[in-house]
């Protein structure tokens, strides 16, 4: 099997084919001897700030001399980046041996696993073989019966914020959401909330008295920005003063004070983490698509917003970067989101909307976006793919003067990323 055989493999189940439940992978696991077992976890769940909060620790964890494994989804450009060992994306070869290993036992199983549980089931077994010291392990669309829960025992769970998302899977309110969510907290272990709703943290409280578990908070009211432009910040948490980051976007100094909180927890865990691999694992952090300044002239920034918690995120980064100056949207949405919030929002910073219908079967039809978009006072249009849609929206942009944001869903980047 080679690499582009184990992915068309792996992709052989729709992504339609949701079925949460840990049943298929523990099984799956346990005829693979049960890979997850001979590791440590950092499990991470929440609704927004997921993958900004896995980079930053795997960052951190690397620079403190740990063998760190990461697990994210989805992917940005490349499918590999989803399992990552010392910062490197899982070789080629190493995902088609183990995919591979893998196929004939899943294909034994009569009721087969999902494409999310393959795909976990092959990142426990590559980190395994990596002998990491320590999984940055982010959870999928859920928490209690995602697959990523097969994991017995973690160092630390850590929720990052609750939002409603996912609403069909995960339930119509926020305490519906927490509960699912809250499912990760193990027994006798640590939880951190990094979240700011009170019912959601009273669901996890709950669940982590339930579980005889020890659950932390990371309080934001010592957080202050000394500096944040467009080549980074500069902020003080705590105990912790001066600490730079890279990444771009007004939430991002909020998702490095919850990794510092997770830090600190992890020392109380025997964990080795000087001071120094801190600052340094911080500023080097790097996580593609999340106010990302892709291009200078005219300037282009890439935002996976894609939720209501998400687009208040960036519209509030959008107006501390830019003030009053409004900006050029190229946006683009999935049907089953609330993008009628999300325009309403995005009317707020528009001076014009270019919309396009994102590479997936779940994505809103342009015109009817634009329409959408319209209703509200911005003046918009649709297009027929990326390239028309950014050819356009740039040129728009170089002649008003403009900053051109990309936002709406993740599954434009790789296309915008190719045309700069």
């Amino acid at each position: 099997m080679n690499y582009e055989q184990a992915l068309e493999y792996i992709h052989s189940i729709s992504w339609t084919c949701t079925k949460p439940g840990l049943e298929r992978i523990g099984e799956l696991c346990r005829r693979l001897g049960n890979p997850q077992n001979d590791l440590k976890f950092v499990h991470v769940a929440g609704t927004n700030g997921k993958g900004s909060f896995c980079s930053m620790l795997d960052s951190v964890l690397r620079h403190a001399s740990y063998k760190v494994g990461l697990f994210t989804s989805p992917y940005i450009k490349e499918f590999s980046e989803r399992i990552r060992v010392g910062g490197e994306n899982i070789p080629r070869e190493a995902l088609a041996e183990i995919t591979a290993y893998v196929q004939p036992i899943a294909d034994a199983m009569e009721d087969k696993p999902t494409e999310f549980e393959l795909i976990t089931a092959i990142g426990l077994e590559y980190f395994k073989r990596c002998s990491c010291d320590v999984v940055v392990l982010e959870a999928g669309m859920g928490g209690r019966l995602d697959s990523t829960n097969i994991i017995e025992n973690s160092l630390l769970s850590v929720i990052t914020g609750i939002s409603l998302d996912h609403t069909a899977y995960l339930g119509d309110t926020v305490k519906k959401i927490a509960a699912e969510k809250a499912g990760i907290i193990k027994a006798g272990g640590s939880v951190l909330y990094c979240g700011n709703d009170a019912r959601a943290r009273d669901v996890i409280k709950e669940k982590a008295d339930q579980m005889h578990a020890s659950m932390y908070d990371a309080d934001k009211s010592t957080l202050t920005l000394t500096r944040c432009d467009l080549t980074g910040c500069e902020f003080d948490f705590g105990d912790w003063k001066g600490v730079e980051l890279s990444l771009l976007g007004l939430y991002q100094p909020e998702n490095a004070s919850n990794v510092l909180r997770a830090v600190e927890i992890l020392r109380k865990e025997g964990m080795e983490i000087p001071e120094s691999a801190v600052y340094a694992g911080l500023k080097a952090a790097r996580w593609q698509a999340r106010f990302e300044k892709i291009v200078q002239d005219p300037l282009v920034i890439f935002d996976g917003a894609h939720n209501p918690e998400g687009i208040d995120a960036a519209v509030q980064s959008v107006k501390y970067y830019f003030g009053t100056e409004k900006v050029v949207v190229l946006t683009g949405v999935m049907r089953d989101k609330d993008y009628e919030y999300v325009a309403t929002r995005l009317s707020e910073i528009a001076k014009r909307a270019f919309c396009i219908r994102p590479d997936n079967p779940r994505a809103l039809d342009a015109e009817e976006y634009a329409r959408v978009l319209a209703c509200r006072g911005v003046e918009s249009s649709a297009h027929g793919s990326v390239q028309d849609a950014f050819a356009k929206a740039k040129a728009f942009a170089l002649e008003s003067g403009s900053v051109l944001v990309c936002l709406g869903s993740l599954y434009m980047y790789e296309q915008i990323c190719k045309l700069v």
